[in-house]
This record gives structure tokens, sequence and C-alpha cells, in this order.
């Protein structure tokens, strides 16, 4: 079972909030920020080291101090405001005419500790550092994390109430198109039964956000070592979620290029994909993915269609069943002998969002020799190897549209 609470957010007045909220921290460069951020952008706030010329070094002391006075001047000057009642708030987003709600709610770090909140990959220690020196400096989770839970019929029904009855406090579409809508759950008997509900789903999980959560969980302990009166109902033992129902989370694919086949030609590549694969050459039109278990390569201005021959995977095991398994397996490690996905220089990823086109052009660029396209992991794929305890391999989930940072949040000082 899991402990929630409404907060106090902090957040910007309606005619701000579009220039406030912007894309979070990890999913553009330092150059992108500066070049993205107006005035009022919170990449002032989570990316600080673009307001030194030239760039700082983001993890330099200038540039967390830099943070804090940025976000102390955003209160100044009235772009953050501070709600004066704890509400729980609904936050949706559109994508391709598709909606999903979730709700930021503050979840409690010992749940993190605990497993009750669960895990589905492995944190960087000096990425954990980074963003813990940040909420340690604001007293804050300036950034939500993405959790999602298991559909729950009545907490669907009233977050429906409050979308269809109540003008939403923000509505607008961001420059790369998605939507964002943000209701704040005024009525106090809501609030009420919505921690009530959550503390009877069984568990949370982190879709998007491993590091972010794994960093505000050591900040609690930190807090909680430090008082010699700790009770557990501490603002700090809470932090920033936005969590989702499973049902309305759509998994996007993670692709893999390579920068070269090993000292394999061509050909030999592909005699050596057969041992595995049932290999169908498709041509020079962009061929995608049908099925688990069947790939997409792009090799010398081509696309081919790999399908794993039976018994070269384990659909019983949570792990197994998951095609990065099966194409680091047969591919990436049997054949071009790329062992670690995390430290190779060899390979890297694209995300989905970015379509295969962009496969084509790193391949054809000549910066990679072939690109590898993946099917889609599913929810419950994701669900079963956070229950089983397990961990997926790197760079196997993307989950888009991605949660604006600014939108709301929460200050436990």
């Amino acid at each position: 079972m899991v402990r929630i609470k409404p907060f106090c957010g902090i957040r910007p007045p309606q005619e701000y909030a579009a220039e406030v909220a912007s894309r979070p921290y990890d999913v553009l460069n330092s150059q992108e920020a500066k070049a993205e951020a107006t005035e009022r952008s919170l990449l002032h706030i989570i990316k600080p080291e673009i307001d030194f010329d030239p760039i700082a070094d983001e993890h330099s002391d200038e540039v967390y101090q830099k943070a804090m006075d940025n976000f102390s001047e955003w209160r100044k000057r009235g772009w953050l405001l501070q709600d004066e009642q704890e509400y729980y708030y609904i936050y949706a987003q559109t994508m391709n005419g598709r909606t999903q709600y979730g709700i930021a709610m503050c979840c409690h770090f010992e749940d993190y500790l605990s497993g009750a909140i669960k895990k589905h990959e492995l944190t960087r220690p000096d990425k954990e550092e980074d963003r813990m020196i940040h909420v340690r400096n604001q007293k804050a989770n300036i950034e939500p994390v993405f959790f999602t839970y298991p559909d729950d019929a009545e907490i669907n029904a009233i977050v429906e109430d409050v979308v269809k009855n109540c003008e939403p406090d923000y509505d607008f579409t961001a420059a790369d198109g998605f939507g964002h809508h943000f209701w704040v759950v005024r009525d106090e008997e809501k609030n009420h039964r919505i921690t009530e509900l959550f503390a009877q789903i069984p568990a949370l999980y982190v879709a998007d956000g491993h590091h972010r959560t794994a960093a505000a969980a050591r900040v609690g302990q930190e807090c909680m070592s430090k008082n010699a009166n700790h009770t557990g109902e501490e603002e700090y033992c809470y932090f920033l979620a936005v969590t989702f129902p499973a049902s309305q989370l759509k998994i996007i694919d993670y692709n893999r290029v390579v920068r070269d086949l090993n000292g394999l030609t061509s050909t030999e590549l592909l005699e050596r994909l057969e041992e595995s694969f049932v290999v169908e050459r498709k041509g020079e039109e962009i061929y995608t993915p049908s099925a688990l278990h069947n790939f997409a390569m792009y090799l010398d201005g081509e696309w081919y269609s790999l399908t794993a021959r039976e018994g070269t995977y384990d659909d019983s095991d949570p792990i197994g069943v998951l095609d990065v398994t099966v194409l680091s397996d047969l591919v990436l490690d049997k054949i071009l002998d790329i062992k670690d996905l995390r430290t190779s220089k060899r390979i890297d990823f694209v995300g989905g969002i970015r379509g295969l086109g962009e496969l084509k052009k790193r391949v054809d660029s000549g910066e990679m020799k072939a690109a590898f396209a993946l099917y889609p992991v599913s929810m419950q794929q994701l669900i079963d190897i956070a229950d089983t305890g397990n961990i997926m391999p790197p760079k196997t989930t993307w989950f888009e549209p991605k949660l604006r940072s600014g939108v709301v949040i929460h200050s436990f000082e």
C-alpha cells in the first residue's frame, strides 16, 4: 500500500503558464536549452548553466547557486506563486489526438525504499548525486517524476468529474504540438477520497524519472537523519510525482544504431543473422516492426525484416521476452561483440519519437553503419518486470509526451 498526500503547489499564474513550463532537464542539452529558453522559462532554474556566457559546467558550485537564485527570483517576481491550501492537481496531456490524465501528488520516500514504489531501471550514482544537490539546495522538487498505477474505477471517476465540470486552470499547446491541461482539485471531499483510494493501491511504478526518484528518496533520508524528532509526516518525507493509470499510457520504441559491423561485410552480417532470424529484404521504403520478436534493420540503403526464430527467446521470462534482450543477445553481443550497452562507444540509442527516418539519416550520413528498430515494450511487460524485482536492459522504454517542468512544484521548506 502507498502513502500519498495533497500539497501546496508552487505554480505559475495562468497568463505565464505556457512560457514558464519547459521540457525536462534531461531531454535537451545546454545549447538547446539556451536557444529555447525565453525570459520566464523554467529552464533557467533546471538548467541554469545557460545563464553563463560561455555556458558553464552544469555541475559547478556557481551553477547550483544560480539555480537557487533563479528559483527565488521567479517567486519574487510573481512568475511562480504558492497555493495557500493543499490540493491534488490533475495534469492531462494530449498527443496525436490521445489524452492521458494524471494526478500530481506527493509520494513518501519510504515507499520507494520499501519497494511499494517499484523501479525497472538501474540508476547511475553521478546522475543521482547531481539531482540530489538540486533538491537539497532548493528544498523543493522542481520537476515531477512520472509514475503509473493499476487502474481504479473510482479514481478515474473522480478525475472525469473534475475535468467535465471545472474549467482548466491551464490549457496550452507547447511548441512541439502536444497539449497540456491542468486542473486544481479544490473540492476537499475529493482530495480526501483520493488519499483514501491510493492507500488501497498495492504499488506505484516509476515510468520515467528513476534518477529524480532516487535523489528525492536520498534527500528524505538525509533530512530524517538530521531530525531527532522525526515522525515520518514531515514535508521532506514527500516528493512530487504525476501518476497515471496504466491503461492510458503508451510506451514507444527505443531503437539502436551501431558504428561498425565488427569487421564483417554486409553480406557476412546477413549470413550470420540467418542463424537466428528469418531475414526478408524490404527495399528502400521504411519498414516498421509488426509484432513482438520482429525487428527492422537498415543497412546499405535498404530495410530488412528480422523475425527471431522459435527457440531463440524465452517468453516465460519477464526479461527474456523483451526484444531489447533478444536483439542484445542474438545480434549486439553474439555477432557484433557489443557487450555493455551502458559504456560502449560503438552503439547509440534513438527514441522512437524521432521516427525511423532518423535511423536512416544516421546510417546514410556515414556516421553509423546499421540501424535496428524494435517493437515497443508494453505496459504489462514493464509491470511484470517491476513486480518480479527485475531490471530492464538500458534504453528500453520511451514515454511520450514528457511532463512539462514548472506546471507545478513541491516545496518542503
